[in-house]
């Protein structure tokens, strides 16, 4: 009785939960520009001085100050990644006029350093100090000052005119921005400098210290970006594949549903239950970890469903032999999960290595699809393994299934032992 009432309390439990939740999710689940239609651009990174070195910590600074930009435009989530070593994938949705975004997104990165000009609001900064060229390049370093709080050491190319700046400054504030951005709380010039060097000291934690020296850094080595490759997705050809796609999947989960409950009876309706609880796991999963769902990540999506049906299928016809060999019901349930188990994780864990080669060696929408795949795998071992296997080892348990006909075998299958 009382595996019976977990089972029945496990099942409406999850039905209602699912139920309640599922149309919020669907609403907010992130989709890629091939759905939602917009923009894409890859750019090819290069220091603005020839023979200059191009850095990781640089790549990856150009890459932040592109989503600034982009959000600046106003549009919609844009998505930027590094890939390799000198390139970087801007993908922005709501384009209307795509020459302007190319003009804005190619210009390098301005560091300025600057103080209030004559006439400006209290918070103000308008007059240009120094630009990202007169720093001496990779010079930021984060330090330690003698109350052991992180400060920024910088290195200036011409020691007369930061002098002069330091000594007409002395006492004032002279704000940092990254293109039009403040960064922090403008530091207070304290001294005047001849020597070229200056620490930034303020309420700063030791990774915003990093944060900042990375971007003077990267002031001191603007890159160059020049276009490889773009293409633009309308919304309208977006919609259209969505559509079909979703159409496409609901006709072909409904007929696997069918098809496991027609064939294996009570144990293919668990299995059914498991597999849907399977695809809103991974919804929760996209939404909750923020992913962006395309296209390629549809297809594994579906190739996940497909691998999770298989494991079903294994596992029940492990049992279905198992009980025409002549064993009892709870034997055969026993036997076919612990062989069907070894099997399907055998398979499982085979293509989880697949997908983290093609993760760790793509780029793009390969990266994408194998990243979906991994979680999809992962679900599959928790919902359709171990959850549906508890499932009907409750019911057998429970003696709720007594018959091998409610398995799909029929009893002159049966051969004595």
């Amino acid at each position: 009785m009382k595996r019976m009432l977990s089972f029945i309390i496990t099942v409406l439990v999850l039905t209602g939960v699912m139920a309640f939740t599922t149309p919020g999710l669907l609403d907010k689940v992130r989709l890629g520009l091939d759905l939602k239609g917009g923009f894409e651009i890859l750019y090819h990174a290069e220091p603005m001085e020839a023979g200059a070195e191009l850095s990781r910590a640089s790549l990856q600074k150009t890459a932040e100050s592109l989503e600034k930009r982009a959000n600046a435009l106003g549009t919609s989530e844009p998505e930027v990644t590094t890939e390799g070593t000198d390139r970087i994938r801007l993908k922005i949705a709501g384009v209307t006029d795509e020459a302007e975004v190319r003009k804005k997104m190619k210009e390098p990165a301005v560091l300025t350093f600057r103080s209030a000009a004559e006439g400006d609001p209290q918070g103000t900064f308008s007059k240009i100090e120094l630009v990202g060229s007169d720093f001496v390049e990779g010079a930021a370093e984060v330090q330690r000052n003698n109350l052991n709080q992180p400060e920024i050491s910088i290195k200036i190319k011409d020691k007369k005119k930061f002098a002069e700046i330091t000594k007409r400054l002395l006492g004032k504030e002279m704000a940092i921005y990254l293109d039009d951005q403040l960064l922090g709380n403008p530091p207070i010039v304290r001294a005047v400098l001849t020597d070229g060097t200056a620490s930034i000291s303020g309420n700063y934690t030791i990774d915003g210290a990093r944060e900042l020296a990375d971007t003077i850094n990267l002031g001191a080595l603007p890159l160059k970006l020049t276009e490889k490759y773009s293409q633009s997705v309308g919304a309208t050809l977006g919609k259209q594949s969505l559509d079909q796609t979703i159409k496409a999947g609901l006709v072909g989960s409904l007929i696997i549903l069918i098809f496991m409950i027609g064939m294996y009876r009570l144990p293919g309706l668990l299995a059914s239950f498991a597999l849907i609880l399977h695809t809103w796991l991974l919804i929760a999963v996209f939404v909750v970890a923020d992913f962006t769902l395309t296209l390629p990540g549809i297809a594994a999506f579906i190739l996940g469903i497909g691998m999770a049906v298989d494991a079903n299928i294994i596992t029940n016809e492990r049992i279905r032999e198992e009980m025409r060999n002549g064993k009892s019901i709870l034997s055969s349930v026993k036997a076919g999960n612990k062989t069907s188990f070894r099997t399907v994780m055998d398979a499982n864990v085979t293509t989880i290595i697949v997908a983290a080669v093609m993760f760790a060696f793509g780029t793009g929408a390969v990266k994408g699809f194998a990243l979906i795949l991994i979680v999809e795998i992962v679900l599959s071992i928790v919902t359709n393994l171990y959850f549906a296997h508890w499932l009907l080892t409750v019911l057998v348990k429970a003696g709720a299934l007594k018959k091998p006909k409610q398995f799909g075998v029929k009893e002159s299958d049966i051969r004595a032992l």
